[in-house]
């Protein structure tokens, strides 16, 4: 793991402060996590959002990167939202200044990323996609739903075992201030530590 993303896991994820209200919240994904890995099935987590541009790509990030962190077998991480938009740039100017290496691989009205945290291991392809995209499972995952907006919108996801509602504050509030970088900073780190919380809860 590249060094700056060890010292942002070390330094600020595993301080975070996680609320037993918010650790209630994220226990049946844990339950749902554990009983795929007991009965040694694939795990797969789509994390839901309207745009397809914040919160559900940072969650599907730092899942995987907990994935790998904790070496848990057999889960992988996708996200789409309710409408296709643009991953937002700002997500990753704080990825990087986290840890990432980022590149741009297609550019346009709705960018191609390739986002590494490792090398010699896969990559993390980023992009603004329907949570039904032909790149997303079609069946047998869990919805995350990070938005209230999604979890309205989508009273129901074809093809999911399971819907979770474990929304976050939107960033989005604070473009344009001069408190943006900080708060998709601390926006990042807090969906980073419950998604480390919840690797870390899983017995192999």
């Amino acid at each position: 793991m590249y060094p700056t993303l060890f010292n942002t896991i070390e330094q600020s994820i595993n301080k975070v402060f996680i609320s037993e209200e918010r650790k209630e919240l994220l226990q049946p994904l844990i339950y749902y996590i554990q009983g795929k890995v007991t009965s040694k099935e694939p795990v797969q987590l789509n994390f839901i959002c309207t745009h397809n541009s914040r919160r559900s790509h940072l969650a599907q990030i730092w899942a995987e990167v907990a994935i790998n962190y904790f070496s848990i077998p057999s889960i992988m991480c996708y996200s789409g939202g309710t409408e296709e938009t643009a991953l937002y740039p700002t997500i990753i100017l704080v990825l990087k200044e986290q840890g990432f290496i980022i590149d741009i691989i297609s550019s346009g009205a709705n960018p191609i990323y390739v986002i590494k945290y490792q090398d010699n291991y896969r990559s993390i392809i980023g992009f603004s996609k329907r949570f039904d995209s032909p790149f997303n499972p079609k069946s047998d995952y869990v919805a995350v739903m990070t938005c209230s907006q999604a979890d309205e919108g989508c009273p129901y996801i074809a093809g999911a075992n399971l819907r979770l509602p474990i929304m976050y504050e939107d960033p989005k509030i604070s473009d344009g201030t001069e408190e943006q970088m900080k708060v998709y900073r601390d926006r990042s780190l807090e969906i980073g530590a419950e998604m480390f919380y919840v690797m870390s809860q899983i017995k192999k």
